[in-house]
């Protein structure tokens, strides 16, 4: 097992703006990927295949960080703040929804509470 923090933060985009948006979310890509402890950081869109029927939203990055002090300097950073900010919150952005989770493959918080 590792301290490793693993992030899915997919986006759906507003209408007509998914290739725009894939656009601004690859452009933070070399950055991010020279940040200590980023191990992957990997912006993907959403594919057909009869093997894979679950739901998603059409944008989504796969994170891998070294730890969890790396993922939140990570948040920290003045261009993943003005990303959010020009695209997530302000009404004018790209994005219509999104979602950020971290996980972890360390098994012994299964019994810990989490709500």
């Amino acid at each position: 097992m590792s301290s490793r923090v693993y992030c899915i933060a997919s986006f759906k985009p507003k209408p007509g703006k998914e290739r725009e948006l894939f656009r601004v979310l690859q452009a933070l890509e070399a950055d991010t990927l020279r940040e200590d402890g980023c191990i992957q950081y990997r912006v993907t869109r959403h594919i057909d295949s009869p093997f894979a029927g679950g739901n998603s939203f059409p944008l989504v990055f796969n994170e891998i960080w070294a730890d969890m002090a790396s993922f939140e300097a990570h948040c920290q950073r003045s261009g993943i703040q003005a990303f959010f900010e020009a695209h997530c919150v302000s009404t004018e952005g790209l994005v219509a929804e999104h979602n950020v989770c971290i996980y972890s493959d360390e098994p012994e918080d299964f019994d810990a509470p989490r709500f």
